[in-house]
């Protein structure tokens, strides 16, 4: 469905910073906080909001995310409109705030929830994975036991090899019956890979995610893989989709790294289309955040919207977390 008319709008870019409950530790990083850009775009009568948390291994921070925003505020108060936004900038955190916030703004003027703009299903609570940042084994384990048992589990791993053992079967042997993924993050090599693989397989893991560099994707050509292969870094993009068949079984949709609701619905169509699993992810934003990427997990197979779960404070109201399921009520966004 076509956007409505942008004539006359005014676009507010404002920068929100959101503290973790600890630090949180991946491969190659240690992150404190979420910097978001928030978008909003008022006609006078009706606000529409999204923001972005930005793409951290692509320079796509808080500042660069800003001066995007800022440079297109011109052509969106002079009437681009959201399908234009798609050319006025690349994939990134600033054009996920404006898409998203786009189609907030039309779902008030028009009435419609946006799922219905969309020409989705009315949207259901889904299953959600919720993940184990890099740490001790022994404080993984205690963790995992300590988080909702009812939902799956999401561990992080760093590359060091006898340490990543480690924290798979003490994460294992503590909950021997949860669903478990493990998510590497670039941290290895094909030689490395070879020898974690066993593991995964006689440890049960359901998954594994973006196991080696972006770049790096013609070394998976020919590799058997025992257990899915997900592609996140890999993934950036609907340009990307096509190029993962034969080396993935699933695409990691991240709004922030294709640039919003717009294409992350896109990427879900088409990698269906191909014979591939999809999954929705997220890159620590708020419940501002999940609320569209929710509606792109009503056409996945794998949900993984944990990220306010990390925050010392989210917004009111928020999206809510029981029984390993989020839901997101209309109020947040979208209706």
């Amino acid at each position: 469905m076509a956007t409505q008319s942008t004539r006359g709008l005014t676009l507010d870019l404002r920068v929100e910073r959101f503290p973790y409950h600890q630090p949180f530790r991946i491969s190659g990083h240690v992150f404190t906080e979420t910097a978001l850009l928030v978008a909003e775009l008022s006609d006078g009568g009706h606000v529409g909001r999204g923001e972005g948390a930005g793409v951290y291994y692509l320079g796509d921070d808080i500042d660069h995310m800003l001066s995007e925003a800022t440079r297109v505020r011109g052509a969106i108060e002079s009437g681009a409109t959201r399908e234009e936004l798609q050319h006025l900038l690349p994939p990134g955190g600033a054009r996920n705030a404006l898409d998203c916030a786009f189609w907030d703004l039309e779902a008030k003027q028009t009435g419609r929830p946006v799922w219905s703009l969309a020409g989705l299903d009315p949207p259901k609570a889904l299953r959600s994975t919720l993940t184990l940042g890099a740490d001790s084994p022994e404080n993984m384990a205690k963790a995992a036991l300590a988080i909702d048992p009812e939902a799956p589990i999401k561990v992080k791993l760093t590359g060091d090899l006898a340490d990543d053992i480690a924290r798979v079967v003490a994460i294992r042997t503590a909950r021997p019956d949860a669903w478990i993924g493990v998510d590497a993050n670039q941290g290895y090599d094909v030689d490395t890979l070879a020898e974690l693989l066993p593991v995964l397989v006689s440890t049960r893991i359901s998954q594994l995610e973006q196991p080696l560099k972006r770049g790096r994707e013609a070394d998976l050509d020919g590799l058997k893989r025992p257990l899915p292969f997900a592609a996140d870094e890999s993934a950036l993009s609907l340009a990307d989709t096509a190029s993962l068949v034969g080396r993935f079984d699933i695409v990691n949709i991240k709004l922030d790294k294709c640039g919003g609701l717009t294409e992350g619905l896109a990427i879900a169509r088409q990698a269906k289309k191909l014979g591939l699993d999809v999954m929705v992810g997220n890159m620590m934003g708020t419940s501002l955040s999940m609320a569209p990427s929710w509606l792109v997990g009503q056409l996945c197979d794998i949900v993984d919207l944990d990220g306010p779960t990390f925050l010392a404070r989210d917004r009111v109201p928020g999206v809510a977390y029981r029984n390993g399921m989020i839901d997101c009520p209309a109020g947040i966004w979208g209706s």
